[in-house]
């Protein structure tokens, strides 16, 4: 009876939250795939410009980059610092095999913090993405999308990858929720 108490205990102290684990190692994936392919974004292309209407149009070659537009940045930056997060948490995770207390309630509540900053960079992003879509002719503003559709995908793919980061990262924080409702 004494040998299953060991055997008990030594698996215990070796049992880490695997959900936990997996999820923390999505949000890790998601962040640096979102960062990397809105960081990476930029299309090149020639626009034809009509300056007086008696001569045949100018062909300007333009660029597209996401270091153009602060909102892209902003997307860039938050995805690169819930990264960073997301790889300090796992460590931490790792090491602390989820026993301490005081480890999990900062994780939980920074977890939230990720989730408020992902939002926040998608909302940004996602507002400037729409009128580069739809354009706004109240301020005569015309839609770029259909001459950067390319760099316009990618940022869409960009932004639901973020999404799908801010949702692993909802997940965690009901997971630590649920973690807590069963303790007591």
């Amino acid at each position: 009876m004494e040998t299953d108490h060991k055997e008990m205990e030594v698996i215990n102290r070796r049992s880490i939250n695997i959900k936990d684990l997996v999820i923390r190692l999505l949000a890790l994936a998601l962040t640096l795939v979102a960062a990397v392919v809105l960081g990476v974004d930029k299309q090149n292309t020639t626009v034809a410009i009509t300056l007086v209407p008696s001569l045949p149009p100018v062909n300007l070659p333009v660029t597209a980059k996401w270091t153009h537009l602060s909102a892209f940045v902003y997307l860039v930056i938050a995805n690169a610092i819930a990264f960073s997060y997301a790889a300090t948490s796992l460590i931490l995770t790792v090491v602390t095999r989820g026993k301490s207390k005081l480890v999990t309630l900062i994780t939980t509540i920074l977890d939230l913090v990720m989730v408020a900053l992902l939002f926040s960079a998608i909302g940004a992003t996602g507002s400037v993405g729409l009128i580069g879509y739809k354009g706004n002719s109240h301020v005569k503003w015309d839609k770029v999308c259909n001459v950067f559709d390319t760099f316009c995908y990618r940022v869409t793919v960009s932004l639901l990858i973020s999404f799908a980061a801010s949702v692993a990262y909802i997940v965690l924080i009901v997971i630590a929720f649920l973690n807590l409702y069963k303790k007591y």
